[in-house]
């Protein structure tokens, strides 16, 4: 017990000493004069300058012309392994998910399906008489991107 005793004495003795020596070491700190200014350096107005005659650059990258179909692989290939992982293939199909499942709980359910589709038939059914005509049909199609008639 009397150990026990001594030890504790003798940890608060030396975090006391400790506290006294870094307050003693701050005030130190506090009253050292600045540090002198640097005179290499230059006016902020001025721009920096070298010498580059006889220097050249490394050589500027050359694009390549990707085809259709290495411009759709690279569209999935998001890691750049060239190869195409499940998750790469599914990660695309994500956000059109995320818009069916309208209560956030990862599972899609008949219900969530059925709204999008019958909002959708809603939509193209003009007349309100539960069918479509083929007119009315046609309006389903999936919008295609207008495209310019040249590249210039």
């Amino acid at each position: 017990m009397k150990q026990v005793v001594l030890g504790a004495v003798g940890a608060l003795v030396l975090a006391g000493v400790g506290l006294f020596w870094w307050q003693g070491r701050a005030q130190v700190e506090e009253g050292a004069p600045p540090p002198e200014p640097v005179a290499t350096e230059p006016a902020p107005d001025s721009l920096p300058a070298a010498d580059i005659a006889g220097l050249r650059g490394p050589a500027p990258p050359e694009a390549t012309e990707l085809t259709r179909e290495e411009r759709r692989f690279f569209r999935y290939d998001r890691n750049r392994d060239r190869k195409i992982s499940r998750n790469e293939m599914l990660s695309t199909r994500t956000d059109a998910f995320r818009a069916l499942d309208k209560d956030g709980n990862n599972l899609l359910t008949f219900e969530e399906w059925a709204v999008t589709t019958v909002d959708r038939f809603e939509g193209a059914d003009k007349d309100g008489n539960g069918e479509l005509s083929a007119a009315e049909f046609a309006t389903t199609a999936p919008k295609r991107p207008n495209r310019p008639a040249c590249r210039c």
